[in-house]
């Protein structure tokens, strides 16, 4: 769950920002962390980093970051890897480098993930947390070109989002999201193909389901150590 990046575009709900905050509106961003725990979140930090396999000496990239609870985390139980996150919430970020003041090895950086600030190459890892459920086609296209840029060869995204099969049978869920324009964008095998378009080879590692939110689905695509070949 994180800022809704949508560069140069107004927001659909009449929304102040060209993305939509951490909450869905900077009122409502004091009780996000609260939120967080409530729908179980702190479990899924911890199923996305188990995955993710960070090793010592990574640079670890996470791309709409929020209030930083999956950064932090990370960081604490890693310590000698190299944390940043990035997302173009400032008064998500402000929260977020509280929690990371007593840190090192970790900042937070103002940025969309259509146009990441880092070289080519320069992470391991990059992480994303229920982020591209809020990204419309283009935007979601570019944010994985943009991944795929600063990833290593070798290196790979890790991915927690709304995916697979939604329907009618499963509650609110299966009403709303594939009526939702961003979030219908990721269901079925939506998240597969965008990822593979973008020259990565991905595997859904586990699928699961979610009380409130539905289906959850965990994804691992890696950048080639040879393209092309």
């Amino acid at each position: 769950m994180i800022a809704h990046m949508t560069k140069n575009r107004p927001h659909p709900h009449a929304n102040k920002h060209d993305y939509l905050p951490a909450a869905g509106h900077d009122a409502l961003l004091p009780g996000y962390d609260l939120m967080a725990r409530l729908f179980g979140f702190p479990k899924v930090y911890t199923n996305l980093i188990t995955q993710a396999e960070v090793a010592d000496g990574h640079r670890v990239l996470e791309i709409g970051c929020g209030t930083g609870n999956l950064t932090t985390r990370l960081k604490r139980t890693h310590q000698s890897v190299e944390v940043i996150g990035s997302d173009p919430d400032p008064l998500a970020l402000r929260r977020a480098r509280r929690k990371a003041r007593t840190l090192s090895g970790i900042r937070f950086d103002l940025a969309y993930a259509q146009q990441l600030p880092y070289r080519d190459a320069e992470f391991d890892r990059v992480l994303s947390s229920m982020m591209l459920h809020h990204l419309a086609g283009d935007d979601k296209a570019a944010a994985v070109a943009e991944v795929f840029r600063v990833l290593r060869p070798g290196g790979r995204l890790h991915v927690v989002d709304i995916g697979g099969d939604v329907t009618e049978s499963k509650g609110f869920p299966g009403r709303f999201f594939p009526h939702s324009p961003h979030a219908a964008g990721n269901l079925g095998s939506a998240i597969p193909r965008l990822l593979g378009a973008a020259g990565f080879e991905c595997t859904e590692l586990a699928s699961r389901r979610h009380p409130v939110i539905g289906q959850l689905s965990y994804y691992r695509a890696i950048r080639p150590a040879r393209e092309g070949v």
